[in-house]
C-alpha cells in the first residue's frame, strides 16, 4: 500500500489529468464517485495540514510578504478582480457569481503536493494555502454577500466552512502532537494520499456533466472557456508578480490559479445552482491539465539549461 502511494507522486500530473477525463468518459464512474466527494475534500485538507512544518511556518510568519501579502491577494484582491472583470464583461449574475465563489476559494489543497510533484519548492504554497484556509470562513462568505444571489446566508456558509475545516484542523493537531515523528518519516505517504483523493475527486466532479454539457452546449463551452481564462490569467499574473527563478514564479502562479473549488462546492451542497455546479466541473480541467503542460515546461527549461 505505502509502495503504491508513492509511485503516484512522479506521475501525479498526467494521473490528476486523467482524472477529469476518465470521470468525463465513463459517466457510471462519475456517478459511483459522486458522494465521495466531501470525504476526498476533508482527506485533501487534513494531508496539507499534516504536511506543515512548523519551522517552515514560523519563517513565513516573519516575512510579510508570504504572511500578510500574498495570502491578502489570493483571497481578497484575485476574486475581488475576476468579479468586477465579470460584470464589466457582462456575464449573466448566476455566471459571474460562479467565478468569484471559485477565485475565493483558498489554494487548492493539493498545490503543494503538486508542486513537490513538478520539483517545485512545496513549503510556500503550503504555507499560504494554511493561511488562506484560516481566512476562508470570513472572506468567501463576505464576497458571496457583496455580489449577492446565493441561496443560502453568508453566516451559514462561514459556519460551514468553519465545520469543514475546523474539524480538519483538530484531527491535524491531535496527530502531529501524538504522531509527528511518524508523520514526519512518511510525508510521501501523505502527499500520496492527497494525489489519491484529488483524482477521486476529479473523477466524482465529473458526474453528470455529460448530461449538463448536451442539454446546452455552448453555456458548457462558455464555461470551459472562462475557468481555462481566469485560471492561466491568475497563473501568469501570479508568474509576473514576484521575482526570482522560473521555478519560484510558476510556484506562486499555482497558489493563485489553482484553488480549492471543492471546499466551496462542498460548503455550498444543494445552494449551489446547476449552472454553479457546471462552471465549478469546469475549473476542475485547468487545475489538473495545466500542471502537466507546466511539467513539460520545465522540462524543457532544464534540458536547455544542461544543453
Amino acid at each position: 500500500m505505502r509502495s503504491s502511494l508513492l509511485r503516484l507522486i512522479p506521475r501525479g500530473p498526467t494521473l490528476l489529468a486523467l482524472g477529469v477525463l476518465l470521470g468525463l468518459a465513463c459517466p457510471a464512474l462519475a456517478d459511483l464517485a459522486r458522494p465521495l466527494m466531501p470525504v476526498t475534500i476533508f482527506v485533501i485538507v487534513l494531508g496539507t495540514l499534516l504536511r506543515i512544518d512548523g519551522h517552515a511556518v514560523v519563517a513565513a510568519l516573519r516575512q510579510p510578504s508570504l504572511s500578510v501579502l500574498l495570502p491578502a491577494v489570493v483571497m481578497i484582491a484575485c476574486p475581488l478582480a475576476i468579479g468586477l472583470a465579470g460584470h464589466a464583461l457582462g456575464l449573466a449574475p448566476e455566471l459571474a457569481l460562479s467565478i468569484v465563489l471559485a477565485v475565493s476559494a483558498p489554494p487548492s489543497s493539493g498545490t503543494a503536493a503538486v508542486a513537490r510533484m513538478l520539483g517545485l519548492d512545496g513549503a510556500v504554497p503550503l504555507v499560504v494555502t494554511v493561511l488562506s484556509m484560516v481566512l476562508a470562513p470570513i472572506t468567501v462568505p463576505a464576497l458571496a454577500g457583496w455580489f449577492g444571489g446565493l441561496e443560502i446566508s453568508a453566516l451559514e456558509l462561514a459556519l460551514r466552512l468553519m465545520l469543514l475545516i475546523g474539524s480538519a484542523e483538530g484531527i491535524a493537531f491531535l496527530l502531529r502532537r501524538h504522531a509527528a515523528p511518524v508523520l514526519a518519516a512518511h510525508g510521501g505517504v501523505v502527499d500520496g494520499t492527497i494525489v489519491a483523493a484529488l483524482l477521486v475527486f476529479a473523477v466524482a466532479t465529473m458526474a453528470g456533466v455529460r448530461i449538463q454539457i448536451a442539454a446546452d452546449v455552448p453555456a458548457a463551452t462558455l464555461c470551459l472557456a472562462l475557468a481555462f481564462a481566469c485560471n492561466i490569467i491568475l497563473q501568469v499574473g501570479g508568474a509576473a508578480l514576484l521575482p526570482g527563478t522560473l521555478a519560484q514564479r510558476l510556484t506562486v502562479g499555482l497558489i493563485l490559479g489553482n484553488r480549492n473549488v471543492g471546499l466551496v462546492w462542498s460548503a455550498l451542497g444543494a445552494a449551489a445552482s446547476p449552472r454553479m455546479a457546471l462552471y465549478f466541473a469546469a475549473t476542475q480541467f485547468p487545475i489538473y491539465i495545466l500542471p502537466r503542460l507546466i511539467e513539460t515546461l520545465i522540462s524543457r527549461n532544464k534540458r536547455k539549461a544542461s544543453a
